[in-house]
């Protein structure tokens, strides 16, 4: 297997078995519990292209000398994060107005959670470094 789809590989199944786990419940739980699944699909989605980018910006500072390279990296994956889930929130409100689901917003913040974890023992595995 290719030594890059390998890295990204954790994050790739997890969006896939977020996916499914989304379309069962969406069936199974039709006009139950007042979940909008679209919204919950495409915050699964944005959390996974996101997450994708800040992977990529960790793993490139990962391998540079300067250790505070990778410090900043993590952080600005944060930032970065935070603010596409702010904006996304933002822009869900300002769209749907009287439509506003907060089931599937809260959803999206476990979703987040999940791919977070997931990012962050993908990246501690790569980092075998003691002084890291």
């Amino acid at each position: 297997m290719n030594p890059r789809i390998r890295n990204v590989f954790p994050l790739i199944i997890t969006f896939v078995v977020l996916t499914i786990t989304v379309l069962i419940a969406k069936f199974l739980l039709a006009g139950k519990g007042g979940v909008d699944y679209t919204v919950v699909m495409a915050a699964n989605c944005m959390f996974f292209l996101v997450s994708l980018l800040v992977f990529r910006m960790q793993y490139n500072a990962m391998h540079n000398s300067n250790p505070n390279v990778f410090i900043r990296s993590v952080m600005s994956g944060m930032i970065i994060k935070v603010f596409v889930c702010i904006g996304a929130v933002i822009g869900y409100y300002f769209l749907s107005r009287d439509n506003f689901n907060k089931p599937a917003v809260y959803t999206g913040m476990v979703i987040y959670i999940i791919y977070l974890t997931v990012e962050v023992r993908t990246i501690m595995k790569l980092n075998k470094n003691k002084n890291a």
